[in-house]
């Protein structure tokens, strides 16, 4: 078997061109090829497409090319990891195209594969779909997403070997697995080389036939950012808070395969137990996802959605992140759990976007909102200002349309049957007060 060439940082950051299109594995800074973007930093090379789930964070990774004037457009899921990447497309300074999280992994699976585009629902109804093609297919609106491909791919693996086979760690599989066969080159960053046939061919994520060069390169704490230790997510936690998880919490039933989103969903894990029977999912691809540790990082743990450390639970699997979103838009998950910036009569959600706010990323939410079986969302009942947030029609940009089936705040449970209805007062609460900051009219 042929041995793929063994190159430096260095001598890989070489082969960008001005101009290029660029794909970059890793999900925050977790499976992301550090030393191969920090050798491009060191070089001329301009006016780059770079095409990731996020620019890196500031002055790391992806976040060192943007400062460098390196990046004249930026494709991706979620820049507001890197308040800087928000600054400069809001700014003008880059240009900049937001997707779904779910439709850039297929978007690259696509491009890899040799098809042209496909038709999905996320995202349908919504800005993201403004100008794309559109189709009713079975009753239901599909928006058509070309197959993206790169010039050359920078993708981070735990292990390869000489020939060029890689196997990746837990929850750095993400998008590097779809990256590695949606370019003309690949190059690999890799922590360790082994000789053919160490590997075990049933272990083997990446076929040696995707791969053009090695660089092998340890990864250090300072290169996984705010994912280095479990301290850089910490959550926000209140008394009202914790009621609406607990909340939430009692929808949930044993054997639910259930995702959640940021925010208050995340106090949703720490409440459950094994004897709930739970399975929590988390869309940058793990199965079984169990309660933060105490101490320690992303190089002794894989990371949630948050890029938070977790542990995994027996039985858990790991799966990259055009997977974990087939998944979702397959309708294998029973239950989203999100939160909310507005939800209005019909059941629209708002949660991704305030226009001059430094918000800019729609993440996995669009996919989840559309796709899972059930939606939770959990949220204040009211803004800072005193405004309600369930209101008659949503004024912020638009998740999905139709889709919340529970509205759980610090003051009341709603659900939709068709139509907007209060079943339950919060500890506290009157139905005078739920009336006065509900902006939306409700039955009883």
């Amino acid at each position: 078997m042929k041995k793929v060439p063994q190159i430096t940082a260095e001598q890989a950051a070489k082969f960008v061109k001005d101009g290029d299109v660029l794909m970059v594995g890793g999900f925050g800074m977790t499976g992301n090829p550090v030393h191969l973007l920090h050798a491009l930093a060191e070089t001329d090379t301009k006016n780059l497409t770079y095409i990731a789930n996020n620019v890196g964070e500031p002055g790391l990774g992806g976040g060192r090319l943007l400062r460098n004037g390196q990046i004249a457009k930026a494709i991706g899921s979620f820049f507001t990891s890197n308040p800087e990447a928000v600054a400069a497309a809001q700014s003008g300074s880059i240009k900049f195209e937001l997707m779904p999280q779910g439709t850039l992994a297929e978007a690259m699976r696509a491009g890899g594969a040799g098809i042209g585009g496909f038709y999905t629902p996320t995202g349908a109804g919504t800005v993201i779909a403004e100008g794309r093609e559109t189709k009713i297919i079975n009753d239901k609106t599909y928006v058509f997403v070309p197959g993206l491909r790169a010039n050359v791919a920078f993708v981070r693996a735990w292990i390869a070997d000489e020939a060029g086979n890689l196997v990746y760690r837990m929850t750095e599989q993400n998008f590097n697995k779809a990256m590695a066969t949606a370019a003309d080159l690949v190059i690999a960053e890799v922590e360790k080389i082994v000789p053919v046939g160490e590997l075990d061919p049933d272990h083997i994520h990446t076929t040696a036939n995707y791969v053009d060069y090695l660089v092998q390169a340890a990864t250090r704490l300072e290169d996984l950012g705010s994912s280095a230790d479990i301290s850089g997510g910490a959550k926000k936690v209140n008394d009202s808070r914790m009621v609406i998880a607990e909340r939430a919490l009692a929808e949930l039933k044993v054997g639910d395969v259930v995702n959640l989103g940021v925010g208050i969903p995340t106090l949703v894990a720490d409440l459950i137990t094994p004897a709930h029977g739970i399975i929590l999912h988390t869309e940058n691809g793990m199965l079984g996802v169990g309660p933060s540790p105490t101490s320690g990082g992303a190089m002794d743990y894989p990371v949630n959605a948050g890029k938070v450390p977790v542990t995994a639970l027996p039985g858990s699997s790991y799966f990259d992140s055009a997977d974990s979103f087939a998944m979702i838009r397959g309708g294998h998950i029973d239950v989203a759990i999100m939160g909310g910036l507005q939800v209005d009569a019909s059941g629209s959600l708002a949660n991704w976007a305030v226009p001059g706010k430094p918000l800019l990323g729609v993440g996995g939410a669009m996919d989840l909102a559309s796709g899972a079986k059930r939606l939770i969302i959990t949220m204040m009942h009211t803004n800072p200002d005193g405004s309600s947030k369930i209101v008659p029609e949503c004024t912020l940009p638009l998740t999905a349309k139709n889709v919340v089936d529970t509205i759980i705040t610090d003051l009341a449970v709603f659900t939709f049957d068709p139509h907007l209805r209060l079943v339950e007062l919060m500890p506290g609460a009157t139905i005078e007060e739920v009336r006065a900051k509900t902006a939306a009219q409700f039955s009883e």
